[in-house]
């Protein structure tokens, strides 16, 4: 295994070398391209008369085949580097915008469509996360992957806006146009990917046997991934639903837009102090603390109330979610020696997936019968009992020299 950290000076450190902002790009358009495509997806489906059950199904079908892959996904970004996961998940990207505007007509589409996003957006993301990883010095983890994660929420919090722009004065956008924009923003997307350059720190072949189980047995490792699978799939339940519950009570598709750009903004807001909060209280505390937030946030958005203050609730939801990622990244990632810091960031996603294809699936089980209201207070439920599993996660330790 190669041990040589990055000198902090071609890390993500104040000085920053030409290819971060590649990266930043790279960050940012993975998420705002995602988080524009699943909810207009979802109009879409809305628009061909989809049942409400199936609509959990297709919120699902991102995560299913990343499900399979993730693992496999980390072990290639650390046996040959960031940059070619990150440059295929691009090209998978581009593929499922394309899919989306020439035959988003059909549910066959819409799912197959889905699906592609959703690995691509995994290779994305799982290579990304590998590079601040092995970049980053890891004292400066929590701010460091709270900086990251502030790029992700913006491009969360752009996204939903293209709703706005085409059509968010009616019920339903118009969703033709919103796909062929993604189409060029995929295009820029993967020549941003191109342009990001590997950390350099791989695994060598035959040093990582039994590497899941090593990493698997850390102590808190299991609650860790636990905590980060629940917040993810609340983040994807609101993305999913929200626009289901304007529909429910005849919201205008922009008032939507708005509320899931505020709760991104909201997130990103959360992330910039990250390491001041850390440090001043601890990564434990602040994890409990903003994760009880999230709850307390998820219950009160089905109630009803004018839409001044729904936007409040909706922004104290971001920014106790906002939180619950990046923290449980630095653990995951000051846990893991170099050269397997790609496959425990690829386990954590495959906890996330685990989380993001059977809550929406239980969703749409319970939206039959509950509507979106009831999916949400469920989802704050689960959020409320994490919260409790985040209270017993003991500080990382590592055999990293």
């Amino acid at each position: 295994m190669r041990s040589g950290r990055v000198a902090e000076g071609t890390a993500l450190s104040p000085r920053f070398p030409p290819w971060v902002v590649a990266f930043a790009a790279q960050t940012f358009l993975i998420q705002a391209i995602t988080f524009v495509l699943r909810p207009t997806a979802i109009y879409r489906a809305i628009e061909l008369d989809v049942p409400a059950a199936w609509l959990g199904v297709l919120g699902a079908s991102f995560a299913v085949v990343p499900l399979v892959l993730a693992v496999g996904a980390g072990a290639l970004s650390d046996r040959y580097g960031e940059r070619p996961v990150m440059v295929v998940g691009g090209v998978l990207t581009l593929g499922a915008a394309c899919v989306f505007w020439l035959i988003g007509d059909s549910v066959a589409g819409l799912l197959t469509a889905t699906v592609s996003l959703g690995v691509g957006h995994l290779l994305s993301v799982v290579s990304q996360q590998a590079l601040v990883a092995n970049r980053a010095p890891r004292t400066h983890y929590d701010a460091v992957f709270g900086h990251y994660t502030v790029a992700a929420s913006a491009g969360q919090a752009v996204g939903p806006a293209l709703i706005v722009l085409f059509g968010g004065a009616q019920t339903i956008p118009d969703t033709d146009t919103i796909f062929a924009s993604t189409v060029l923003l995929s295009v820029v997307l993967l020549a941003a990917a191109i342009c990001v350059p590997s950390s350099g720190q791989r695994a060598e072949q035959g040093t990582t046997s039994g590497s899941v189980r090593r990493i698997m047995a850390r102590p808190g490792m299991l609650r860790s991934l636990t905590v980060s699978c629940v917040v993810l799939a609340a983040v994807d339940i609101s993305l999913v639903y929200l626009p289901v519950l304007g529909a429910e009570r005849d919201l205008a598709a922009g008032t939507i837009g708005i509320l899931l750009t505020v709760r991104a903004g909201a997130s990103m807001v959360s992330r910039f102090g990250l390491g001041w909060l850390t440090g001043r209280f601890g990564r434990r505390r602040v994890m409990t603390a903003t994760v009880a937030l999230a709850a307390a946030g998820m219950a009160l958005t089905p109630v009803p109330m004018p839409t001044v203050l729904l936007g409040i609730v909706v922004a104290l939801m971001g920014l106790g979610l906002g939180a619950g990622q990046p923290l449980t990244m630095s653990w995951i990632a000051e846990a893991t020696p170099a050269g397997l810091r790609g496959r425990a960031m690829s386990l954590r996603l495959t906890g996330n997936r685990v989380g993001q294809v059977v809550v929406p699936s239980i969703a749409g089980t319970l939206a039959g019968v509950a509507g979106a209201s009831g999916v949400l207070a469920l989802t704050a439920a689960a959020l409320g009992a994490v919260c409790l599993a985040a209270r017993s996660i003991p500080p990382p330790t590592s055999d990293d020299a």
